[in-house]
């Protein structure tokens, strides 16, 4: 049925003094029921307006089509293991993986348990995205610039694209089997001396039957392939476009390397800020809430925004391009927000395999025979690959050692129905009470994830969410042998996991930081490994004071740069003793600073440069030479109790032997930033493109010429903080992660709108209120990196 979609696009100039211009097309789209219409506001925000929840995703599709074409080809093909066709043999282990984890379950079954019309919400939102490219068909003129550059086309799209596992924070894969070389290298006292496991002491110690010395083979390769960002080359671009290859090596060493974009020192800066306060600490009288979710930084963003308005529906938030619904957002009732909430769903099996048939694996006093999918799959320039996908009981095989007789899986409860990332949003998106919230997320499995609420009644709550394996008698920390003396018994209800309402203080606050109950009954169902607190310190230190708040003080709360670390090591430096002049000078920089990690300030600077130091110092004093390979860095929280009360390693005096310690790093971090920024030491502000900075690369960024990548790549811009303050800029020099966008409700007036660009240019959004029923829509304020430039 060929219908309507009226789209009104609302485009402002980047000068705040001249009018808003406005287009009207109107297109014929088949696959409608009847007319929708699309207001794409100034900021980008498209407003879908639909008389039928059918057409609501369809035009979400079509409207996330429009904007984000290239984003979602490479999605569709990384999702489908079909990147190979178009990169060539180098991408084969990609898509071996990521056909090797494909869900192979009852795709009616998984639709539907996101939403009770969870596949004809999925089916429609699959036929926008695929109206959209039919268009691109006939008009290739719509294509962006990417398809040209790679000489290629967008694909059709299917429901199994939209419910793919592969971009998810799935799990704790990589760092199980890291911690279970450790034990191998040094033992598994030291292992948990050296880690900040949270609340108690996990159980390390390798089963015997394991082989460690096997466990440093490339076991997790397959596995890490399918997860890591796509890598473009010059000889990927079209001859004309085309980097130099000197120009491509250089640039393509800046480039992050862990599976989510960010780099292994910044792992720990993957997650989030949420709060919630009830209305005795707002101006208004409401409860509030806000959230800034942090992700690897991208171009374009790995976040969407839309507004939905329909029969049912009326929500308006941030997703992912690729799914339907809002995953963080409010609907007029409610606001609600998520951070990363450390849940183990993945368990590394290791078994024996029989000699005379390295396809049969024991289990319990049997062999058990592997099943075998077998797979072809198209390579781009050259003959097709076929592939064995292999499958014991627990899982996908991930690795063979046939000459010892020894075989890995990966046993993942992502697999499982409703291991899509997020899709469970579409029931959280219509929830109108606090119960009815929680009834929602019972089904959101995957990532683990702290969910906090705030609604207009005046209520607000945290929920734990996320697909938790019980576990008998091991932590599920180190592998484990696949003989069947380590399954699972089931799994968590998700309401059992860690909750409140309404808590006492008024306030509620998550930072991927430890919020389990000491006496909580089921600690092997939840993770062991959290971020640093510090975080979660500053934000509750600040809404801990009684002060009632604003939406601006929220905003300066989300852009905090303060250091707690900082606040707890600078002055130790009191009684530290230099006699360098410059060292001198730069200890009474740090002594009379603020301890906020600003973009401007020297002390900052120079405290960062001295931070980096001590981390890499107390990693070599601490850290046994034959472990730096799995245990790569020290907890800051284990560093400044170390600082605080010194143990033996730093000699037979241990304060003197700290002073000492801090002295070095001093003078090292002075000696690092003469020969990065000059002798010139008004010159040392963070901030700078030669120092802090952020410079967002699009994915084809280095494989093409200097002309091109100036149209892809956003920045660089100064930047201050780094990963223990509140705005969340990471550990390196360029930010490469953090607050993929922010929001802030105030339940109290849903239409209420402010605008603020935060400190230094500091991306900032605030979500405004959504319109009753069919009315006008409501604007929301939405500022990239590249708004630093103008004020709207």
């Amino acid at each position: 049925m060929e219908r309507n979609i009226l789209a009104t696009l609302m485009a402002v100039l980047l000068l705040p003094t001249l009018s808003d211009a406005q287009t009207r097309d109107r297109l014929t789209v088949s696959g409608l029921e009847l007319p929708v219409e699309i207001i794409t506001d100034r900021w980008g925000v498209s407003h879908i307006y639909a008389e039928t929840e059918t057409d609501l995703f369809f035009a979400q599709g079509f409207s996330a089509a429009r904007d984000r074409l290239f984003q979602l080809e490479i999605w569709r093909r990384q999702a489908t293991g079909t990147v190979a066709e178009i990169l060539g043999p180098r991408e084969l282990r990609r898509d071996i993986g990521t056909r090797l984890f494909r869900f192979r379950g009852d795709i009616f079954q998984e639709m539907n348990h996101y939403h009770a019309r969870g596949e004809v919400i999925i089916r429609a939102f699959v036929a926008g995205i695929n109206a959209y490219i039919e268009r691109t068909e006939r008009d290739p003129t719509l294509l962006p610039m990417e398809f040209e550059l790679l000489g290629i086309t967008p694909g059709r799209w299917t429901p199994y694209v939209v419910i793919s596992r592969h971009q998810g924070l799935l799990g704790n894969i990589g760092q199980e089997l890291n911690l279970g070389r450790a034990v191998v290298s040094v033992g598994d006292d030291l292992v948990k001396q050296l880690s900040n496991f949270q609340p108690g002491e996990p159980d390390l110690s390798l089963d015997a039957s394991i082989d460690g010395s096997l466990l440093s083979d490339d076991i997790l390769g397959i596995y890490n392939a399918f997860r890591r960002p796509i890598r473009f080359r010059p000889d990927d671009i079209v001859v004309s476009h085309q980097n130099d290859p000197a120009s491509y090596e250089r640039l393509a060493l800046s480039y992050p390397t862990f599976q989510d974009g960010v780099s292994p020192a910044d792992v720990e800066s993957i997650g989030s800020n949420n709060w919630v306060v009830d209305g005795s600490l707002s101006q208004s009288g409401y409860p509030m809430m806000a959230n800034d979710p942090h992700r690897a930084q991208s171009a374009p963003s790995l976040r969407y925004m839309v507004h939905l308005i329909g029969p049912g529906w009326d929500v308006i938030g941030g997703g992912e391009p690729e799914i339907p619904g809002v995953s963080i957002g409010h609907n007029g009732h409610g606001a609600w927000g998520l951070t990363v909430f450390s849940t183990d769903g993945e368990d590394l099996y290791v078994y024996e395999t029989n000699p005379n048939n390295p396809n049969q694996y024991r289990y319990r006093d049997r062999w058990e025979t592997m099943s075998i999918i077998r797979d072809t799959i198209a390579i781009r320039g050259g003959p097709d690959s076929i592939v064995d996908h292999k499958y014991t009981r627990h899982g996908p095989v991930v690795y063979e050692n046939v000459a010892h007789r020894t075989a890995y899986a990966v046993r993942a409860a992502w697999m499982e129905v409703g291991g899509s990332p997020y899709l469970a949003s579409l029931r959280m998106d219509q929830a109108k009470t606090w119960e009815e919230f929680r009834v929602a997320s019972d089904y959101s499995h995957i990532p683990g994830e702290n969910m906090v609420w705030a609604d207009r009644d005046g209520n607000i709550g945290w929920q734990a969410v996320g697909i938790a394996p019980i576990r008998r008698h091991w932590s599920g920390l180190v592998p484990v042998p696949g003989d069947g003396r380590y399954e699972w018994d089931g799994y968590l209800p998700i309401n059992q996991k860690p909750n409140i309402v309404n808590p006492n203080r008024g306030f509620f606050v998550t930072a991927n930081n430890n919020l389990i109950p000491l006496d909580y009954p089921h600690r092997n169902a939840v993770g062991w490994s959290w971020s640093d607190p510090f975080r979660w310190s500053r934000i509750t230190e600040v809404l801990g004071s009684g002060r009632r708040r604003s939406i601006r003080d929220m905003m300066d709360l989300a852009a905090d740069y303060l250091s707690i670390p900082a606040r707890s090591i600078v002055p130790m430096l009191a009684h530290v003793e230099t006699s360098d002049a410059n060292d001198a000078n730069a200890r009474q920089r740090l002594l009379h600073w603020d301890y906020n990690l600003e973009p401007h300030s020297v002390a900052a600077g120079i405290y960062v440069a001295m931070e980096r130091r001590i981390q890499r110092g107390m990693h070599e004093l601490f850290v046994p030479s034959n472990a730096h390979d799995v245990i790569r860095s020290v907890s800051m929280t284990k560093i400044v109790d170390w600082l605080n009360a010194p143990p033996g390693q730093f000699g037979d005096d241990p304060i003197a032997g700290r002073d000492e310690f801090l002295a070095r790093a001093l003078t090292d971090a002075v000696s690092d930033l003469r020969s990065q920024l000059g002798s010139n030491m008004d010159d040392w502000q963070l901030g700078q493109s030669e120092y802090k900075h952020v410079l967002i690369r699009h994915p084809l960024s280095a494989a093409v010429n200097d002309e091109v990548r100036r149209k892809l790549d956003v920045g660089p811009h100064p930047r201050g903080g780094n990963s223990y303050t509140v705005n969340n800029t990471g550990r390196g020099n360029n930010q490469t992660s953090g607050p993929s966008f922010r929001i802030i409700v105030d339940t109290g007036d849903w239409e209420l709108q402010r605008t603020h660009r935060g400190r230094a240019g500091i991306p900032m959004i605030h979500i405004t209120g959504i319109s009753s029923s069919y009315g006008p829509p409501i604007a929301s304020f939405h500022c990239s990196i590249r708004d630093t430039v103008w004020n709207p």
